[in-house]
């Protein structure tokens, strides 16, 4: 199963709007607000920290080129290719590698499985901006992305989240100027139930070996200077040994 054409043209409008900046997206924060506080949550469950790893979803790379640093082999694949041309032209070292993939098509998945073997795979905030028909062969995909040696790293928002998205769609005075591309292109965040998550994995053959919650912080601000934070939930799993 793919994903369907509305929702890849839909982020290929929006990637193509984004200016090169740093931090122009939602949700584009510095690593040190996201994958840095990530990563210690994610290594002791590593079984192999050698194995490539694949940031799922990596849009412009930001998270991708951190991870670099700190993987021998780290590739970041987004459905996207406006995406993927935003991420190479931000990292002209080439640090990391980057290739456009529709990670809800198992065929894709396999592909790059027996291109890659196992991986390491870091997902933040994918799942709950699929269609919900997607969701299920999406993380399916993880599972073959995974393997058996392979560990997976969800982020993604809680339930508590939408309630303050609501509010800033809702604003008189409209939603954050970083917001309203998403909504405008009909991505808008989708509710995911927090027990959803972990039955996703459970069916795709996935055990959860650790969860938690972090907030995921984004790139505006309210009025009052405050960053805006979105509750959000964590977790790590994997094949049972």
């Amino acid at each position: 199963m793919s994903v369907t054409r509305r929702y890849r043209q839909a982020w290929e409008e929006f990637w193509a709007e984004v200016p090169d900046e740093p931090g122009a997206v939602f949700w584009d924060s510095e690593p040190a607000l996201a994958a840095g506080l990530q990563l210690p949550l994610f290594s002791p469950h590593l079984t192999d920290p050698e194995l490539p790893l694949v940031d799922l979803g990596c849009g412009n790379g930001t998270q991708t080129r951190f991870l670099a640093g700190r993987f021998p082999r780290v590739v970041g694949a987004d459905i996207a290719a406006a995406a993927i041309e935003h991420a190479r032209h931000a990292d002209p070292g080439g640090r990391a590698a980057y290739r456009v993939l529709d990670a809800a098509d198992k065929a894709e998945a396999e592909s790059l499985h027996a291109e890659l073997g196992d991986v390491n795979v870091y997902m933040r905030g994918v799942l709950h901006q699929c269609e919900p028909d997607d969701r299920q062969s999406l993380v399916d995909c993880l599972a073959v992305l995974a393997g058996e040696r392979g560990r997976v790293f969800l982020v993604e928002l809680s339930e508590a989240a939408r309630p303050i998205l609501g509010r800033l769609a809702q604003d008189p005075a409209g939603p954050p100027a970083k917001l309203a591309p998403v909504f405008r292109h009909g991505i808008a965040p989708g509710e995911v139930a927090d027990a959803a998550v972990p039955e996703y994995l459970r069916a795709a053959g996935l055990t959860v070996l650790d969860d938690g919650e972090l907030p995921l912080a984004t790139t505006e601000f309210a009025p009052d200077g405050r960053r805006i934070d979105l509750p959000s939930k964590w977790l790590v799993a994997g094949r049972a040994r």
